[in-house]
């Protein structure tokens, strides 16, 4: 790619930045669209005084004053919005952005100046815009130059700052965690375990048994339990009942002045006639009462898995590391999660459908990652003027105007492969859910890291092992050949990533806080519908897309640091768009649906220090590649090192990740002792865990709100 291929892609995608920013900033003022854009906001009752019919010609004049109020929201305020998960997602821009600040500061400084005039390539400033990006990249160095040991020093450098860097945020957050911990409020989850393969006893049925064995090895801190139903049954119902009462709703609101009828008998087609609103209200009292009957009946059909409350942390913690009995596959312990974090499809599924799906789930993985292999070759080709000309024979004559080749080489390509991957964070949302973990946090959790090392491998190693490099699959049958490989691949890829970041990074960055899609569905919900919009529902943000896609960035930050310093810039645009962005989506756009104390952080840790290993591997090629085997020798106890520091920061700071020490939990407890609201909530915690399902049901005989939820569970 040529240097104006690479403007244009900038111009286009720049454009489209500032149509969104403006845009944003003229249709957030409006009142219509205030769930659009503020529904945090609107359901804490904090926007609802905006909302005023009067013209205001302030309205429609676009500002900037939404940047102001992101950038003074705090941590402390935060971290009261949005939890820690929503403190870990915007300090991974804030360590992004103090990483690349510096990569930018010896990038474009030292290393970019060195790559440009290495005298591989032509290095005068005559017709610049038709240079190559390769004149700035570490391939314009002559081979055996010794300007490589620049590059040499600042592999080690850089290493040092992102391992400095990772130490003191992987610290910060440890410390955020245990704090969080200290000044919370008793939580159910704090005080409960799962227990699962309970064994049969005879005579007993499976609340029983849980109880005696609790009672007897556990008499000074067992609390309650609540033994899993299967309720699946029950949800269809309580799904299609809901269906139903809204589909009512609608037509009543539709027909005010006019009656509907239809025929009782076969398909509606034979019998008396009847007002079909009657119809569905008939309809509508049977499904409540099947729901009642099968409420009834759910008590024969328990589930070997119970929630088991303890009157402690510290108790909750000891059943909870410790084997309860003789034969380790019973009386399997795990955490509990929030209430409601319990993804409670998982209990309604057998063990074998459990099994299978986990084995299923691998299977599914590897073909979507090879199907996906298809939009890579062609966005490739696209990127590729002659491939395409060979492709597509018959547009050689519109392939030589100056204007679509710069489009198609610098824009389409990176555009394609975005609008395939917006398939995918959903596909592997479901694989994770059907792996049956027990909360939705941990379902996110798994998609995240699906998501993670499906895009390294599908945009990063697809992508500069495409062409004759992937057919070499013999070369990986042989480790010590990867370094030589990449080497060769991974800098001719620069110009594409760099185009990358432009289009999926800032694009989708302001279309983010543009959110067409919500826009585009409450206007055709006013439009056609006739609903006024205050109905809707609070959105989260999606960590298990959003944080894979930011710390791919990360990877190209860190990969083409010494490579092609040019993409630099870029990123750092990038993250700083991000940071405001995120911060303005988390005030006012996103509610948290569940917590996990930050437990996305070491996702974030281990992509870092496999970024860097990936950094050194290609450094040692390069170096072989340039004639400089000293420089590759000594690149050698980099990638040792960084293991070596991982190792430490896995051993002193991820224990505090997957569980709170003694000190904690007894500290805490010992406070709890003195509070006087410790009964009513340990009481509380006797029904936390009870399945929505099973939850006693009144339906609404008669209401005007059509979208009111149709059964209303009441407190027991």
């Amino acid at each position: 790619m040529i240097l104006s291929a690479l403007l244009t892609s900038v111009g286009i995608n720049l454009g489209l930045c500032l149509l969104f920013f403006t845009l944003y900033s003229i249709l957030r003022k409006q009142p219509g669209n205030l769930y659009v854009y503020a529904p945090r906001l609107v359901d804490k009752e904090k926007s609802r005084q905006q909302e005023s019919g009067d013209f205001d010609l302030e309205r429609l004049l676009p500002s900037a004053g939404w940047v102001k109020n992101a950038w003074q929201l705090s941590y402390d305020e935060i971290l009261s919005i949005s939890g820690l998960d929503g403190l870990v997602f915007t300090r991974i821009f804030t360590f992004s952005l103090r990483v690349f600040t510096i990569a930018g500061v010896i990038g474009i400084f030292i290393l970019l100046p060195v790559n440009y005039f290495g005298n591989q390539l032509s290095d005068d400033f005559g017709h610049l815009a038709n240079k190559s990006l390769d004149s700035f990249s570490i391939s314009n160095v002559n081979d055996g130059s010794n300007r490589l040991w620049v590059h040499f020093s600042a592999a080690y450098i850089f290493t040092g700052v992102v391992c400095y860097l990772l130490y003191n945020e992987h610290n910060y957050m440890s410390a955020k965690r245990i704090a969080c911990f200290y000044s919370s409020k008793p939580q159910p989850h704090q005080f409960t375990i799962l227990v699962r393969s309970i064994p049969s006893s005879s005579g007993r049925n499976i609340s029983e048994t849980v109880e005696s064995f609790f009672t007897e090895y556990h008499p000074s801190t067992y609390l309650s339990h609540s033994v899993v139903r299967r309720t699946s049954q029950i949800q269809d119902l309580i799904n299609d009942a809901d269906k139903l009462y809204r589909k009512l709703g609608r037509m009543k609101s539709n027909n005010h002045s006019q009656q509907t009828f239809r025929r009782d008998g076969f398909l509606g087609l034979t019998g008396r006639k009847v007002s079909l609103s009657d119809h569905y209200e008939k309809k509508l009292e049977d499904l409540e009462v099947n729901v009642r009957m099968e409420q009834n009946l759910s008590d024969g059909e328990e589930v070997p898995a119970a929630f088991v409350s303890f009157k402690s942390r510290f108790g909750a913690a000891v059943a909870l590391h410790i084997q309860q009995g003789v034969n380790p596959t019973e009386w399997v312990t795990e955490q509990a999660p929030e209430p409601r974090d319990v993804h409670w499809a998982f209990f309604s599924s057998s063990f074998i459908k459990r099994w299978i799906f986990k084995l299923v789930v691998p299977v599914a993985s590897f073909a979507l990652i090879v199907l996906f292999l298809i939009p890579v070759v062609i966005v490739q080709g696209l990127a590729n003027l002659n491939q395409l000309e060979v492709w597509f024979p018959f547009l050689k004559g519109i392939l030589s105007l100056t204007v679509v080749s710069q489009v198609i080489t610098g824009y389409l390509p990176s555009l394609i492969l975005q609008l395939f991957l917006f398939f995918v964070p959903p596909i592997m949302l479901t694989f994770s859910a059907i792996q049956g973990y027990i909360s939705h946090s941990r379902i996110e959790r798994s998609a995240c890291s699906k998501m993670l090392w499906f895009i390294i491998w599908n945009v990063f190693f697809a992508n500069v092992l495409s062409g004759s490099a992937l057919y070499q699959v013999n070369v990986f049958l042989e480790p010590k050949n990867i370094p030589r490989v990449l080497a060769e691949a991974v800098p001719g890829q620069a110009s594409f990533f760099i185009s990358y970041v432009v289009t999926s990074g800032w694009t989708k960055l302001s279309s983010e806080l543009f959110r067409l899609i919500p826009l585009v569905c409450s206007f055709c919900k006013r439009l056609f519908s006739g609903k006024d919009g205050n109905e809707f529902e609070v959105p989260s943000l999606p960590y298990y897309n959003d944080i894979p896609t930011i710390l791919f960035f990360g990877l190209l930050g860190i990969t083409y640091f010494f490579l092609a310093p040019l993409i630099l810039p870029f990123l750092l645009v990038y993250f700083c768009l991000g940071y405001i962005i995120f911060r303005n989506q988390l005030l006012n756009v996103y509610a948290p649906k569940y917590e996990t104390t930050g437990k996305f952080w070491p996702i974030v840790h281990n992509s870092t220090v496999f970024s860097l290993i990936l950094m050194h591997i290609i450094a040692f090629g390069i170096f072989g590649l340039k004639k400089l085997p000293l420089a590759s020798s000594l690149i050698i106890p980099l990638p040792v090192l960084t293991l070596i520091f991982n190792a430490y920061c896995q051993n002193r700071f991820l224990p505090l990740f997957k569980a709170y020490p003694t000190e904690c939990l007894v500290k805490k407890d010992r406070e709890d002792q003195n509070e006087p609201g410790m009964a009513e909530f340990y009481d509380k915690v006797v029904s936390a865990y009870q399945d929505p399902a099973l939850m006693p049901v009144q339906y609404p005989r008669s209401t005007d709100r059509d979208t009111s939820p149709l059964l209303h569970s009441t407190e027991v």
